[in-house]
């Protein structure tokens, strides 16, 4: 009896009183709860340091960024300091919380960090550098963790985008008169993150990808897609698992249209500072906690952290985040995140994605956009059979399929098939935007907007534009007015009619063109073109540049050289076929009738033995390869987007005189290779080696004119210092050259690094001759055209890219032929052009 009560004493009469004195006092415990989060990217920060500065006491928040304390005193007047290494230290009065109870005893609360405090907490000199050796580790297990190891892996993958207008100011624009019929959009206003923001697009994509190493194969096939207000193939192929895949254990990574060094590069030592700063536990394994920072200024480098398994060495999460001082425009803050899961005891893999930018095209002040890009993965397979079935069924390395219906499935089919739920602003827009388009005035709007950018204006079944080529003078046409009339994508998706009347009131003369394109089939492409076209040529147009016959090239000719004018009667019939490889074929049949108006040898100094003078019926072949090359695409049009392979063309032309009074007999080749290629850390180049040979004696409009410029604006095709109609060849080969360096040598300049200035340089070459019979039958006293005979044409440059994020200068040396040719422009010129780019 003594023994149990002497244990009753101890034990249970002790556990009675606590539960006594818990239950009496429930109603007297406070608790605060609450996430830490990062303010911009909003991914939660595990293990952050809390402490309360008055009572001394603190812990850290968990793994996810949760924390919850519990008060049987509340502690007034104190202050909960969180600090975590990268981020401003935050600091809540705990004063300022105690209204929210009312009657409560759970408070809720989100802490949101702000980035800062990176410098001085890791450059610190030590004989050992923990950090370092960390680092080599990561990089020697590599080839262990790299996704790419396997012999081939699937997924399924949930894409989502949203783009976000923010730093709206709601009170003004609710004030304005533009607005008014929009008063719904703004109570979609957020301003739970700041400054406010207005959810303004999104876009959905779940698609299985596959994945061979050897050989390489790549498959997606895109089970369903959901837009609201764009309904583009190839937007969605673009954002779809191909195009967005992002490894951050290759040596460098993709930035918009930059590549930024990789912090666990093989390299990275060079770039990087590297630092531990602390090791936890999370679900029985111990990770590193591994921050880094730029070494030097103005290169293109993150500053961040990550988790790193301490056995396998694999990340478990890294988080990057763009320098300071990085070259890159209209970015005010981007975050990319990547977070890896275990998918058996040893294995780690890719599970979430998360790209975050806040893009601000006209300063910080103004108003911009916030992409928000998150890409989860499930289904995981590794080295199995079943992907290699799959990839089987490839006819290309890389193939984008669509499932029949991907476009149309219903919300019912989203809400369970999605990897996460919408937030409450992501349901809204889906909403919002579909009140939107049905809106009159708002088509109305868009159409305005439109017009001022592109140039072009849509109204119901047609449009209108360019109107910057509504007026323009010279000397010979005087004051020149133009209209332009298309249909669009509402009158046909099968066939688009444009055409255009101009009038000069100095020569009094009509000018005009038609042309229709018939759109047989669109993936691949197969399209019937036809145009007849009655008006001065003003050369080849290339996208980018300022043509000859548009209000903007009058600020810009160079003085003293006289402007030349040559009509142009053209019907030409076209049809174009293009494969899934990227081979396409583009056969012509072209007649043209030139007539020089000005400053060029005059038609009657070129009888022709039968038909007409300087008529000829040229029937062409044209062969393609741009393999793998990615488009972005409308209706009828599309950009090229490039590809990572080099872009062959080849053209074969026959002129056939006795066609349509034509007069000529010829044969002409011609061949070009282009490419882009990236030299990271060392900026990216381009070059396009061309050559061509026209077999026959003919008219200087049908023999090759070396592209020249009579104007100050830069034009990357064509010979800065060369002027148009100068040189004169049936036989030529030429190389252009251009290396785009980044900051280079101005990052090292304060001033020039702040104004992220970015240098280049280009060469131009050409070669080419002209027979004997082609010099005879083209010399005349009206004009003299001039031929290299063999020599050396080149021209080198450099200059100043990205001059107020907008303008590029360049500066140009004509160093061969020495002495230049008579009427040859000056040795040297300032060129300028408008660049917009990140």
């Amino acid at each position: 009896m003594g023994l149990l009560k002497n244990m009753l004493c101890k034990t249970l009469i002790p556990v009675l009183s606590f539960l006594t004195l818990y239950f009496n006092s429930d109603a007297q415990i406070k608790i605060i709860k609450g996430i830490i989060t990062d303010a911009h990217s909003a991914e939660r920060v595990p293990f952050a340091s809390m402490r309360f500065k008055k009572a001394g006491t603190g812990k850290l928040s968990d793994s996810a960024g949760n924390f919850t304390f519990h008060f049987t005193e509340w502690p007034a007047h104190d202050t909960l300091e969180i600090t975590y290494v990268g981020y401003r230290d935050f600091e809540l009065p705990i004063d300022s919380l105690a209204s929210k109870l009312n009657g409560q005893n759970t408070i809720a609360i989100g802490v949101k960090l702000e980035r800062g405090k990176y410098i001085n907490e890791v450059v610190v000199e030590r004989k050992i550098d923990r950090g370092l050796l960390l680092w080599k580790k990561i990089v020697r297990r590599k080839k262990f963790n790299d996704r790419y190891r396997f012999s081939n892996f699937s997924y399924e993958l949930y894409n989502k985008l949203e783009l976000d207008l923010n730093k709206v100011n709601k009170e003004k624009l609710q004030g304005s008169k533009i607005f008014k019929p929009f008063k719904f959009v703004f109570d979609n206003i957020d301003t739970t993150e700041g400054s406010a923001f207005l959810p303004t697009y999104l876009t959905e994509t779940i698609s299985d990808y596959y994945y061979q190493k050897s050989p390489v194969k790549r498959r997606e096939v895109i089970k369903a897609s959901k837009t609201i207000g764009v309904n583009n193939e190839s937007v969605s192929r673009l954002l779809g698992g191909m195009d967005q895949n992002i490894d951050f254990y290759s040596n460098f990574i993709p930035v918009f249209d930059k590549r930024f060094v990789s912090p666990i590069s093989d390299n990275g030592s060079d770039y990087y500072r590297y630092k531990i700063i602390d090791t936890q536990y999370v679900n029985n394994r111990r990770l590193f906690h591994l921050i880094f920072t730029p070494k030097h200024k103005g290169q293109s480098t993150f500053e961040g952290d990550c988790w790193v398994h301490d056995t396998t060495f694999a990340i478990q999460k890294m988080n990057l985040r763009l320098s300071a001082d990085a070259n890159i425009n209209f970015v005010e803050q981007l975050s990319l995140i990547q977070e890896f899961k275990l998918i058996n005891d040893t294995t780690w893999f890719l599970a979430k994605d998360k790209f975050v930018v806040n893009v601000s095209p006209g300063g910080k002040k103004l108003p911009g956009f916030i992409g928000r890009k998150i890409t989860m993965y499930k289904n995981i397979t590794v080295n199995d059979s079943s992907v290699t079935n799959e990839l089987n069924k490839n006819k290309l390395i890389e193939e984008v399929l669509f499932t029949p219906g991907a476009r149309e499935k219903t919300d019912s089919f989203w809400a369970t098939a999605r990897h996460d739920t919408l937030s409450k602003n992501e349901k809204a827009i889906y909403t919002m935007m579909d009140t939107l388009l049905k809106m009159p005035v708002f088509k109305r709007y868009v159409n305005i907007v439109n017009f001022l950018t592109t140039g072009y204006y849509e109204s119901g079944k047609l449009e209108f534009g360019p109107w910057y080529s509504m007026v323009y003078s010279n000397i010979l046409e005087g004051l020149r007015l133009r209209f332009d009339l298309g249909t669009n994508r509402f009158f046909s998706k099968k066939i688009i009619l444009h055409g255009y009347l101009a009038y000069g009131f100095k020569d009094q003369k009509l000018h005009s063109e038609a042309d229709a394109l018939y759109m047989i089939k669109k993936n691949p492409r197969f399209t019937l073109y036809g145009m007849y076209k009655n008006d001065i040529d003003y050369g080849q147009p290339y996208y980018g540049d300022i043509t000859s016959d548009n209000i903007f090239a009058l600020a810009f000719r160079k003085p003293n050289i006289p402007i030349k004018f040559i009509n142009i009667e053209e019907k030409k019939l076209e049809v174009f076929k293009e494969w899934h490889s990227g081979f396409s074929v583009r056969l012509t049949g072209d007649n043209k009738i030139y007539d020089p108006l000005l400053n060029l040898p005059p038609k009657t100094i070129y009888p022709a033995t039968s038909g007409e003078p300087l008529n000829t019926f040229e029937a062409s072949i044209k062969l393609r390869f741009a393999y793998l090359e990615k488009f972005f695409e409308n209706t009828f049009y599309r950009t090229s987007l490039g590809s990572d392979y080099p872009i062959v063309d080849f053209k074969y032309t026959r002129g056939i005189s006795g066609v349509l009074n034509s007069s000529y007999n010829y044969d002409k080749i011609s061949a070009s290779i282009s490419d882009y290629v990236h030299v990271s850390p060392y900026g990216n180049f381009y070059y396009n080696v061309f050559g061509g040979r026209t077999f026959g004696t003919l008219p200087f409009p049908f023999l090759d004119i070396a592209p020249g410029t009579e104007i100050y604006y830069y034009n990357p095709y064509a010979y800065s210092l060369i002027n148009k109609y100068q040189y004169l060849h049936d036989k030529y080969i030429g190389i252009n050259f251009e290396h785009n360096f980044g900051p280079g040598l101005f990052r090292f300049i304060p001033l020039t690094r702040k104004l992220k200035f970015r240098q280049f340089w280009t060469a131009k070459a050409l070669w080419g001759s002209l027979s004997d019979a082609n010099k005879t039958f083209n010399s005349s006293s009206y004009y003299t055209f001039q031929s290299l005979d063999g020599k050396t044409y080149l021209e080198l440059g450099t200059g100043v890219d990205n001059i107020f994020k907008f303008f590029r200068l360049d500066l140009v040396w004509r160093v061969l032929p020495q002495p230049a040719p008579a009427g040859s422009s000056s040795g040297f010129g300032i060129f300028g052009s408008l660049r917009i780019g990140f």
